[in-house]
């Protein structure tokens, strides 16, 4: 018996010891102030908002009453569905990208040369061209581009890598290629949300690894940048997070030391990674970057730590928060007028790095 105890100890030893040293990767404390630009201007949440934290709210009890088992599919159908675009005057051209299907959104009379590669969000498990329409024809219009929309690839259909792989393989066509057929860019801009944000992050540094011609510019709202789970405002924001919160409060029950253990072995890659985990990475030579984040939302200190030490490795970054809105709140755009004043902040930045 007393053998068997000792080795569960090793065991439980060994499991938290490979936690702290290997999963977990370094502490970003330092990198917790400061805040960033504020747009917090102490006025009472719109009724707008209040519509929107409403509709939340009906996705959220719809959920409650659906089998788990079907909430996969519930809430991709739900993202497909609930932004629809209806302007007659946008184009929209299905492509295949060398091997990555997507599609150009083209606003009217925008330059096709100059182009910009979205990479919409949904927790690598949901969203599509489709669901994100309302973001990639304003992006067309903003920095006056074709938008290459990509459906890369989902979990859990498919690993972590494959999703990747598809935005890293749309970059280098999207260098030479247009919605009128072999051109190469005249600018060139990234942008995304989310899953879709970190996805945005991972890929300007490996373009800067291999020396392909970089971005003017990037933009990422809400992006997850710790797959390790260490950002204060996970726990912190759980409550203020009317989007995320409902969704992933379960999971805030779990063990770190569980959760991550199961990421990686569901993955098959270190949840400090910087392929996965953005912030852990080599953040010099960054090309313009604009980061938006809620103050209230979970994902908050993944941004600010991440805007953070990209500024202290040399890097043009920016971070610009709101209070009290929903996670990629520009999607409400234009109902919400807090999503009107972040795309206006988005737009002047495009412009300035065009």
């Amino acid at each position: 018996m007393t053998e068997i105890l000792l080795g569960l100890l090793a065991l439980l030893a060994l499991i938290g010891l490979v936690d702290i040293f290997y999963l977990r990767g370094p502490n970003l404390s330092a990198f917790d102030q400061p805040i960033g630009q504020s747009r917090n201007s102490g006025e009472a949440p719109s009724e707008e908002f209040k519509a929107v934290l409403a509709s939340l709210g009906g996705i959220t009890g719809t959920l409650r009453r659906t089998p788990l088992s079907q909430h996969l599919a519930l809430l991709r159908n739900y993202l497909d569905t609930v932004f629809p675009v209806t302007d007659p005057n946008i184009r929209f051209t299905a492509v295949d990208a060398a091997g990555v299907v997507g599609e150009w959104v083209q606003a009217p009379n925008v330059d096709s040369v100059r182009r910009l590669l979205y990479i919409h969000g949904g927790a690598f498990a949901m969203g599509s061209p489709k669901s994100h329409r309302r973001l990639t024809t304003k992006f067309s219009e903003m920095a006056n581009a074709a938008v290459l929309a990509i459906d890369y690839r989902l979990m859990p259909e498919h690993p972590r890598r494959a999703g990747i792989e598809d935005c890293r393989r749309a970059y280098r066509w999207l260098l030479d290629n247009g919605p009128d057929g072999q051109a190469p860019a005249s600018a060139l801009f990234v942008a995304g949300d989310s899953a879709g944000g970190n996805l945005t992050l991972s890929l300007i540094a490996w373009v800067r690894d291999q020396g392909l011609p970089a971005p003017n510019a990037a933009v990422a709202l809400s992006p997850a940048t710790d797959g390790t789970l260490g950002s204060p405002s996970l726990k912190s924001n759980l409550a203020s997070d009317p989007m995320l919160g409902p969704l992933f409060k379960s999971l805030a029950k779990i063990p770190r030391t569980l959760l991550l253990w199961g990421t990686w072995l569901l993955t098959r890659i270190r949840p400090s990674d910087p392929l996965v985990s953005p912030v852990f990475g080599n953040l010099s030579g960054l090309p313009p970057l604009l980061v938006h984040a809620s103050e209230a939302e979970m994902l908050r200190d993944d941004s600010r730590r991440y805007v953070n030490k990209a500024i202290a490795a040399g890097s043009p970054v920016t971070l610009q928060t709101w209070s009290n809105m929903v996670h990629v709140w520009q999607i409400f755009y234009p109902e919400l007028p807090e999503g009107r004043e972040a795309l206006k902040e988005i737009e002047k930045f495009l412009q300035a790095n065009s």
